[in-house]
C-alpha cells in the first residue's frame, strides 16, 4: 500500500473552511481528550495544568514560542509555571513519549508504515546549551554553532508525524565532566553516533508495536552498514540513500572457504578467490546502465510542481568487510534537467519489488523534512530557551505532541477514530499521485491558523505558583 499523500491532502483542502461555533466546541473536546491521556504522567495538579498551558501556547499564533511569550499570549502573569515544567517538575519525558507513540499507532498506523530517520540543527549562541558546538547543520547548510537533534518520523496513508527524538551529544561533551555536570547530562549517557541513536529509536518503536514495513533515510544513515543490517535483522525493508563511492558487486563472487588454524586459534575469515571480480562504487555501476534502464516517474506534486525524475535499479551484492554480503537493489534517481544530479540508494527489498515501489519509499523521506519544518513553523520545535539535557528532551517531546495533535486534526473525520489499520489498501501501490507531503504541508499551515484558536477556547488556567525571585529561571531540582 502506497502512502496516500495526495488523497489526504485533497480531502483536507475540502475541510479547511471557516469554522462555526459547534466545530469550535468539537475541537475543544478533541484537545481536552488528547491532553488528558497524558495526565497520568504528572503526579501533581500544577504540572498537569502547566502541560495544558504549554501545549496551548505551542499551538497559539505566538511570534516566538518560548515560555515568556507563550505565557503572555495566554494571559498568564509570568512564565514561571512553564519554566518549572521544563526545569524542575517531576515527570518522565520518555514515558510521555511512549504514550505519544500509542497515540500515533491509534491515529496513523498502517501495516506497511514507513519509519524515516533524519536530523536537524538548532542554531545557538554561546557554549552552555547542552551538546552545542560548531558542527555541520543541514538547517544552515554549513558549519555553525548549534545543537543536533536526531528524529524518527512515521509516514502512512493516514498522515505523518514524529515518533521519537534524541539529542546528539558530541564526543568532546561526553569527555568533559564539568560541562556534563552543568548541563545535567545523566551519567549513563555515553557517546553514540547519529546512526546508533537512530537504531535505538527504531528498535524502541518496534518494541512499542509501531507497524513498520519500511525504513528510509539519507546517506548519513544509509552509509552505516550496522543500521542497514539491524533493519534487515528485524524483518524490515529499507530504502536508504548512500554515498556515490559505496562499494557493491554486480554478481556473487567465488570465495575461498575459511580454514581452521592451530588449536586455540580462531578461524580465519573467508576471502575472495584470486579470480574474483573487484567491487565497484555504486556510481560506476549506475553509469554503466543502458539508457533503457531509466524510467521517467512522477511521484507527486512538490512546491515547484510535479516531482518527476528518472529512476533505475539493478540487483547487486552489498559489501561486508572485504567480501560480498547480502543481495539487494541498487536504486538511482536522476534529475530530468541535470543528468549529473544523481542520488543512490540501497535496498534489501525482494526481487519481486517494483521500481515504482522502491521510488515511492525513497521519496517518502521528504515527509520527515516536512514534519521538521512544520514542527518548527507550527509547534515551536526550535524556539526553546533551555540549557539542560532533561529540559531539551521535555520541550521537544511537548512540541512533538503539539504536532501530532495538529496532524491528527487534519485527518478526514472517519480517520480520527478508525484505530490502527491492518494494512487494508484503498488503492494499489503504484497508482499515480496527484500530490504528496509538500502539498499536505501547505494545508498544515492553513489548518494551524484555524485550529489554534480552537485550542485557546479552553477554561482559563489556574494561577501559577509564585517564586521567591520572579522572572528568574528555576534551577533544576530533579530530572529523569
Amino acid at each position: 500500500m502506497l502512502p496516500k499523500y495526495a488523497t489526504i491532502a485533497s480531502k483536507l483542502s475540502e475541510e479547511l473552511r471557516p469554522v462555526n461555533p459547534s466545530e469550535i466546541d468539537q475541537y475543544a473536546a478533541e484537545f481536552e481528550a488528547f491532553q488528558a491521556r497524558f495526565a497520568q504522567f504528572f503526579v501533581r495538579s500544577e504540572p498537569r495544568e502547566a502541560v495544558r498551558q504549554y501545549l496551548r501556547g505551542l499551538l497559539a499564533p505566538v511570534r516566538r514560542k518560548n515560555c515568556w511569550q507563550m505565557a503572555e499570549a495566554l494571559g498568564n502573569k509570568d512564565p514561571q509555571a512553564m519554566q518549572r515544567l521544563l526545569f524542575g517538575a517531576q515527570w518522565d519525558a520518555d514515558a510521555v513519549r511512549d504514550e505519544l507513540q500509542m497515540f500515533v499507532i491509534e491515529r496513523f498506523s498502517e501495516a506497511d508504515g514507513i519509519g524515516i530517520v533524519d536530523e536537524t540543527g538548532f542554531l545557538k549562541k554561546g557554549t552552555k546549551s547542552v551538546g552545542v558546538k560548531r558542527q555541520y547543520s543541514g538547517t544552515a547548510g554549513k558549519i555553525e554553532n548549534c545543537q543536533i537533534g536526531v528524529f524518527v518520523a512515521y509516514c502512512t496513508g493516514r498522515g505523518y508525524t514524529f515518533l521519537d527524538r534524541r539529542l546528539y551529544l558530541p564526543e568532546e561533551w561526553c569527555q568533559d565532566s564539568e560541562r556534563r555536570r552543568e548541563a545535567c547530562v545523566p551519567e549513563k549517557v555515553t557517546f553514540q553516533t547519529k546512526s546508533q541513536l537512530a537504531i535505538q529509536m527504531l528498535e524502541h518503536a518496534w518494541a512499542q508495536g509501531v507497524p513498520m514495513e519500511w525504513v528510509a533515510g539519507d546517506k548519513i544513515y544509509g552509509d552505516d552498514t550496522q543500521l542497514r543490517d539491524r533493519v534487515a535483522q528485524a524483518g524490515k525493508k529499507y530504502v536508504l540513500a548512500v554515498s556515490s563511492n559505496t562499494p557493491v558487486w554486480r554478481e556473487r563472487q567465488p570465495m575461498v572457504a575459511p580454514f581452521k588454524g592451530q588449536r586455540g586459534r580462531p578461524r580465519k575469515e573467508p576471502r575472495l578467490d584470486n579470480g574474483a571480480a573487484a567491487w565497484k562504487p555504486v556510481s560506476a555501476v549506475v553509469a554503466a546502465l543502458a539508457s533503457q534502464a531509466w524510467k521517467r516517474l512522477a511521484l507527486g506534486r512538490g512546491e515547484k510542481g510535479p516531482r518527476i525524475y528518472h529512476w533505475a535499479r539493478v540487483r547487486i551484492f552489498e559489501k561486508r568487510r572485504a567480501v560480498p554480503g547480502p543481495e539487494g537493489w541498487l536504486l538511482a534517481r536522476r534529475s530530468i534537467t541535470d543528468p549529473t544530479d544523481l542520488v543512490y540508494y540501497l535496498s534489501n527489498a525482494p526481487r519481486s519489488t517494483s521500481l515504482r515501489t522502491l521510488a515511492e519509499v525513497a521519496g517518502a523521506r521528504w515527509s520527515i523534512e516536512t514534519t521538521i519544518e512544520e514542527g518548527k513553523g507550527e509547534a515551536g520545535l526550535d524556539e526553546y530557551e533551555v540549557r539542560y539535557w532533561h529540559s531539551w528532551h521535555r520541550h521537544i517531546t511537548l512540541s512533538m505532541m503539539a504536532h501530532a495533535w495538529l496532524a491528527s486534526m487534519r485527518q478526514p473525520e472517519g480517520e480520527k477514530s478508525a484505530g490502527p489499520r491492518d494494512g487494508r489498501v484503498e488503492r494499489a501501490r503504484g497508482q499515480a499521485l496527484a500530490g504528496d507531503c509538500a502539498a499536505t504541508a501547505t494545508t498544515q499551515s492553513r489548518a494551524a491558523s484555524g485550529l489554534v484558536p480552537l485550542a485557546s477556547n479552553q477554561a482559563a488556567a489556574g494561577s501559577p505558583q509564585s517564586l521567591s525571585q520572579p522572572g528568574r529561571l528555576l534551577a533544576p531540582r530533579w530530572y529523569p
